[in-house]
């Protein structure tokens, strides 16, 4: 359909999803020595940042922004920053599958030019491929003790740059058997 009222426009398919990380440790399983007991160091403190993630399952492209908290004059700007990031505009439409959070939804929101919000049925994040990526951004700071927000922001930020630059990591997690049909449109579309 996007094809249709944009001809000669390329379509690009893309998922979009947030996270909350904060000094509250991840923990992992770890392997350790017969009879020993893993140590996983701690200190609950309620501070949080949040990721905004952008992917493309068919390509294993993504796209990340780290804000303070989810609200719609934050998504707004991720949505900006976004358009901009993939030259989203008359020659490029993208449409970015959400779901329904109510700043996703809200009515005053303004959508970039070239961007199409597509949301998912409620109660479903098994559709939502960006929901993937949450366990790969983890590895990050599993089983770390993070004392402040500027050392989680900087290693957070050092995850998604190393994750950003591995495309067959995420096109491996992300790539649901029914994206394939919906890649397969993005390619006759173009």
């Amino acid at each position: 359909m996007i094809a249709r009222q944009h001809p000669g426009a390329a379509v690009e398919l893309w998922g979009q999803d947030e996270a909350r990380i904060g000094l509250v440790p991840i923990v992992r399983r770890v392997w350790s020595l017969r009879g020993e007991r893993p140590v996983a160091q701690q200190r609950r403190r309620y501070e949080w940042v949040y990721v905004y993630a952008f992917v493309r399952p068919s390509t294993g492209d993504v796209e990340w922004l780290l804000l303070p908290t989810v609200n719609l004059e934050l998504f707004q700007i991720a949505l900006e920053q976004f358009a901009k990031a993939t030259g989203a505009g008359p020659k490029k439409q993208v449409v970015v599958i959400i779901d329904q959070a109510g700043w996703h939804t809200a009515t005053k929101l303004k959508v970039p030019e070239g961007i199409h919000l597509l949301p998912l049925p409620p109660y479903s994040p098994e559709l939502q491929p960006a929901e993937k990526l949450w366990p790969l951004l983890h590895e990050g700071v599993a089983n770390t003790l993070i004392n402040d927000m500027d050392t989680l922001e900087d290693a957070l930020v050092k995850r998604c740059r190393e994750l950003h630059e591995q495309p067959e990591v995420i096109f491996g997690h992300t790539y649901f058997d029914w994206w394939a049909h919906a890649a397969q449109a993005e390619r006759l579309a173009a």
